[in-house]
């Protein structure tokens, strides 16, 4: 009667129709050493459970860091746009050269004090442009903290 039984649940199960009672009962009986013969063919079906619980993962899985790579995506862009706008400052300021005439102030003091105007407006446009870059890096610096929280 037992092994009509079992019979019955192997095809209800194979149908997908069986309970988890059934298929608890269908593993113990494939986990016990009288089983039928002609059913030793589904043995190793309802072993594998019995033996896939004892099995233990021992192996160490590496994780890689994302918030890493996100920062050093975020720092070859950041370095991109640096250059670019370095490559860019350079090629306008390229293009607009001033003359300068050498001349001392005995010889003709109005063209010297227009060359001295000239050279101090220079300089002050390329520091206001240096000025206007390092801002650009703070407004970076904030934007980042801001977005990692530190």
């Amino acid at each position: 009667m037992a092994l009509d039984n079992i019979e019955k649940l192997v095809e209800k199960y194979f149908e997908g129709e069986t309970s988890i009672a059934e298929e608890n009962e269908l593993k113990i009986y494939f986990s016990s050493t009288n089983v039928a013969q002609h059913l030793e063919q589904y043995q190793p079906i309802f072993g594998y459970f019995s033996q896939a619980k004892e099995q233990q993962f021992t192996q160490e899985i590496p994780l890689k860091a994302r918030k890493r790579d996100v920062v050093m995506w975020l720092l070859i862009a950041a370095s991109v746009v640096v250059l670019l706008g370095v490559g860019t400052f350079m090629y306008f300021e390229t293009n607009k050269s001033e003359q300068f005439v050498a001349c001392s102030p005995e010889d003709n003091p109005q063209l010297a004090l227009e060359q001295t105007q000239k050279a101090l407006a220079l300089v002050s446009e390329h520091l206001n442009t240096g000025i206007e870059s390092v801002n650009y890096i703070n407004e970076y610096e904030n934007s980042k903290n801001r977005i990692f929280k530190k």
